[in-house]
């Protein structure tokens, strides 16, 4: 090597000096300002606070020769001072290339045990991951944590962490990681049992007196054991002769899903643009869409003549394969590929636009949903899928403080 060439960064003698104590304001300056009398440079820097303890790790390369014993007794000497320990770390160069293959591993846990988590953290090791980074996401309504993980491709692990996350009880979404996560996106969302809590058929069967029998049909067809258009038609001939006073009836009976208006705010406040394709009716989904100022909406409608209910549905029917192509549309429409759009359901009916999005999401779903859906949330809080994005619940609040 010639004098005039700099050593390569993997060949250059290093410090890793790591801090841990009580946490209180100035601590990182304090160290850094200790650490500048020595003429270092910064290589890596990583801090964490839990519970009100703080730990400081900073990489910084070798002082000049001569000066490594006096930056170790000085350090510790301020340390000490602080009440805090200290520990300084010989090597050489900066921290391992990270493998190849990158994922965010999201957990959901309610709550997040420690034999979940072992097991878990077990299977990315199986599959030849390893875990760079872990942060907590939220800790209320459930504790939400992200791993980063390195080394593996995301499809393997999704499907290795799918299977534990059943046997656990937990939540678990695999997303590959990259600059596509940042970037603007399509949330699309059924909206019976997953916008709203409630199936909006029922409700207009229960003011036409025949709501077990409108019951019983849609529950066959979220299970998958019947043609959805078939139930469909005769769901809806059951309504036949009510009144269309009905219709603005429903649209007050009508339930959010806990969460449902913290998610639209926060993905809109986000640039995301926002839609629903629901198997329900129009007259209850453009409301929807006016109230929550979302950006697409599409559903069947129902036929109104001389003020009454036919007992028919009128243009296209928005059916399983209907709401996959109604995914597609809408991310034409916005401008957004398809591997960046987000898909929520939590019936056999929305199983097509699931895996037709880049992330399929099995909300509170029927067992064949949550086998099939890339990802599966079984608590009852519709913003937890901001969490499976990479937004932490403090983002949440401070954006709700500021609008504020």
């Amino acid at each position: 090597m010639s004098a005039s060439q700099p050593p390569h960064p993997a060949d250059v003698p290093t410090l890793l000096v790591k801090i841990f104590g009580k946490d209180r304001p100035g601590i990182t300056a304090g160290l850094f300002d200790t650490l500048a009398a020595f003429s270092v440079d910064v290589i890596d820097l990583e801090q964490v606070v839990t519970r009100g303890r703080i730990v400081l790790c900073a990489l910084v390369t070798a002082p000049p020769a001569g000066m490594e014993g006096e930056l170790r007794s000085t350090v510790h000497s301020w340390a000490d001072s602080l009440k805090m320990q200290a520990e300084i770390i010989s090597g050489i160069g900066d921290n391992r290339p990270r493998g190849e293959g990158r994922s965010h591993v999201t957990v959901l846990g309610h709550p997040l045990t420690a034999e979940s988590t072992a097991a878990i953290a077990a299977r990315i090791t199986d599959t030849g991951g390893n875990i760079d980074r872990i942060f907590r996401l939220a800790k209320y309504p459930v504790t939400a944590v992200e791993f980063a993980v390195s080394g593996t491709e995301t499809e393997p692990l999704r499907t290795a962490l799918a299977i534990e996350a059943a046997v656990q009880g937990v939540d678990v979404a695999v997303v590959s990681a990259g600059l596509h996560r940042r970037a603007q996106r399509l949330i699309v969302m059924d909206v019976d049992s997953t916008l709203i809590q409630d199936e909006v058929i029922e409700l207009f069967a229960a003011h036409a007196g025949c709501e077990d029998k409108v019951a019983e049909v849609t529950a066959a067809a979220m299970r998958g054991e019947l043609d959805f258009e078939q139930s469909l038609h005769a769901r809806v001939a059951l309504l036949e002769g009510l009144d269309a006073s009905v219709v603005d009836k429903v649209r007050t009976e009508v339930r959010l899903t806990p969460g449902a208006r913290t998610l639209i705010r926060t993905l809109k406040r986000l640039g995301y643009q926002v839609g629903v394709v629901s198997g329900g009716f129009t007259q209850v989904t453009d409301d929807l869409k006016e109230r929550l100022g979302l950006d697409f909406a599409q559903a069947n409608t129902l036929e109104i003549v001389d003020g009454k209910l036919t007992g028919k549905v009128t243009g296209e029917i928005v059916d399983r394969a209907g709401k996959a192509r109604l995914l597609r549309r809408f991310a034409a429409e916005a401008g957004v590929p398809l591997e960046q759009t987000v898909a929520i359901g939590d019936g056999a009916n929305d199983l097509d636009m699931l895996n037709a999005a880049g992330l399929g999401v099995a909300f509170n779903a029927k067992p064949v949903v949550r086998e099939a859906a890339h990802t599966a949330v079984n608590v009852p809080f519709l913003d937890t899928v901001l969490y499976l994005l990479g937004v932490t619940r403090e983002e949440v609040e401070a954006a709700d403080t500021h609008a504020d």
